[in-house]
């Protein structure tokens, strides 16, 4: 049995972060939120970052609150419909987007904060630094005080990332700060109960319909379902998917996929569609000559997959067969970004709707899925637009 550590600890109410902003650097990947969410009184809120601020725009696309912060930062949903964590050097700070929106004095303490994975009525926040994970109820989350958290110790330190099942089974990474091999499996009392190694540079997360969940390989899928673990294979002896997109009604999680170990850049032209319950591993190629990059993948309204390519245009495709639906134009083509920091369009799904970010234009997308059709777009943003998540 390997080593294990779980503390439950209640954090003080309030942590000032009193540093400056700044990058976490680690890519983004992202998973089901599913669970309950707190109502959005006012609306679905779009958080976005900039070089020098964080914003805050209303569901018809106007800024109602701008931070200043330095540097390029981390974005990620909270879990609840409400709130949104940002990486600061101190771990990651809550940001309320309801109401009047402001970045609260609460800090989840991390080194090196990395991933945020929100699944049911819990989150997952994986420090690089330490290897720690820090889960938590986000229905407790007020804005101001911290929910009493669990943590649990990482064998170690590594860029990794964990989720949290609704029965208290929480799936956390293997590695070191030189590679990461895959993923065990606790129970509600920290005890390891399984554990595979056969997911090389295993990055990417997400549950798919049934509880069952499913990691990114660079030569397939690992696959997590009721205490044991299944490696579902590339169809190319290296196939890379390094960020997942799943939703609790699919057992389809849709991916990026890279079959070139050479490759350079950031744009890829194929996706994975891995059905975790027939074991099928299926890849689809995008439209001739269109690339995308890691923000600019997502689930749609049925289920589709959603990708916005570089010739400017939302790509919809069959989660089961990879056959392209539809191709809505949205903004001006665009090149790969030379560092995956670097602004470029990005994309996320809330319901019906996809917002687009438009770097070139300084603004912001609303595009309605079932008919293709822009139906909103910001004024000049205070900044060029790279980070983006919804609450």
């Amino acid at each position: 049995m390997t080593n294990n550590t779980t503390l439950r600890a209640a954090w003080p109410a309030a942590l000032l972060g009193a540093a400056a902003l700044a990058l976490t650097g680690c890519s983004t990947d992202a998973a089901d939120a599913g669970g309950t969410s707190t109502p959005k009184a006012d609306g679905t809120r779009i958080t976005l970052t900039y070089d020098g601020g964080l914003l805050v725009l209303n569901q018809d696309l106007q800024v109602v609150a701008d931070d200043a912060i330095d540097g390029f930062t981390r974005v990620n949903p909270a879990g609840d419909g409400r709130h949104v964590l940002v990486t600061v050097p101190e771990g990651f700070r809550v940001l309320d987007t309801q109401a009047e929106p402001a970045l609260t004095d609460a800090v989840f303490p991390a080194d090196t904060g990395g991933h945020a994975v929100a699944h049911g009525d819990r989150t997952a926040l994986f420090a690089d630094g330490t290897g720690d994970v820090t889960t938590f109820d986000h229905s407790e989350l007020d804005g101001a005080d911290l929910p009493d958290v669990e943590t649990t110790k990482s064998e170690a330190a590594h860029h990794g990332v964990a989720i949290e099942l609704e029965d208290g089974t929480l799936l956390t990474t293997i590695g070191t700060e030189e590679s990461r091999s895959g993923v065990r499996a606790l129970d509600a009392d920290g005890e390891e109960i399984a554990r595979s190694e056969d997911c090389p540079d295993v990055h990417g997360e997400g549950a798919v319909k049934g509880e069952v969940a499913v990691f990114g390989c660079t030569d397939g899928a690992l696959v997590y379902d009721d205490g044991a673990f299944e490696k579902i294979d590339a169809p190319t002896e290296y196939g890379r998917t390094g960020n997942l997109f799943t939703t609790e009604d699919s057992s389809v999680a849709v991916g990026d996929y890279n079959d070139d170990p050479d490759s350079e850049g950031y744009l890829l032209d194929q996706i994975a569609l891995i059905d975790a319950d027939s074991g099928e591993y299926t890849v689809a190629d995008m439209p001739d000559g269109v690339g995308f990059t890691f923000r600019d993948l997502a689930r749609g309204p049925e289920d589709e997959a959603v990708v916005l390519g570089d010739d400017g245009a939302l790509h919809t495709f069959d989660e089961t067969t990879g056959k392209q639906l539809e191709s809505f134009p949205v903004v001006d083509a665009w090149e790969g970004p030379a560092e995956w920091q670097d602004a470029h369009p990005a994309l996320k799904v809330d319901g019906d709707v996809a917002y687009v970010t438009d770097p070139a234009e300084q603004k912001i997308h609303a595009v309605d899925l079932t008919t293709g059709k822009v139906i909103a777009s910001s004024d000049e943003l205070p900044g060029v637009p790279n980070e983006i998540a919804i609450a």
